[in-house]
């Protein structure tokens, strides 16, 4: 072989071998490419896959939380009309109550508290039926009022009032009755 065959000759070889260390080199990047895009891969999906999750854990919360929230409200809306009832059936019941003769017996211990709270000297304001009850036990009368019963203490000067009317103690007392009908209808 003529030395410019050789020269050739190891070209094409430093060539060759240049040409397998790029390969492998390509290889070895391609494998590398290929172990970082699975790995990747892998954890994007890992990633998303607890993400989704969490959001469909907190979806859930939200909607159960929801739903507790609407139960609740109906729950009241109940509670609320059963009240309103049950205050209504109270009203009829103290209105029965009028026409016993206990009745007569809360008028004089109410005109009674009165004159302790207001003193001796008092006008009453009572339903019509209740005037001529109260006449005879010597009270002195104001104008009648519109109530289921009870009545209305004024001191003379008339800067003090006392209202004891049926309605106006239900109603100074309805978060006491509300709290004991609950319990009734919890228990």
């Amino acid at each position: 072989m003529t030395s410019l065959e050789t020269f050739i000759h190891e070209i094409e070889e430093r060539k060759k071998r240049k040409i397998d260390l790029l390969d492998n080199t390509l290889y070895e990047k391609k494998e590398n490419i290929e172990r970082t895009k699975g790995s990747t891969i892998k954890e994007l999906n890992e990633h998303y896959e607890n993400e989704a999750k969490a959001k469909a854990e907190r979806e859930s919360a939200r909607i159960i939380e929801s739903s507790r929230l609407d139960a609740k409200k109906i729950l009241f809306e109940a509670i609320s009309a059963n009240m309103d009832s049950t205050f209504t059936l109270i009203k009829k019941e103290l209105k029965n109550f009028t026409q016993t003769p206990q009745y007569k017996d809360v008028l004089e211990k109410m005109v009674t508290y009165a004159k302790e709270k207001l003193g001796n000297d008092i006008t009453i304001h009572c339903r019509e039926k209740d005037r001529t009850f109260l006449k005879e036990k010597k009270i002195t009368l104001g104008s009648p009022i519109n109530t289921i019963g009870g009545l209305i203490a004024e001191d003379k000067k008339g800067t003090l009032e006392l209202d004891l009317t049926f309605e106006e103690l239900l109603r100074t007392n309805e978060d006491k009755v509300k709290s004991f009908l609950l319990e009734k209808a919890t228990a």
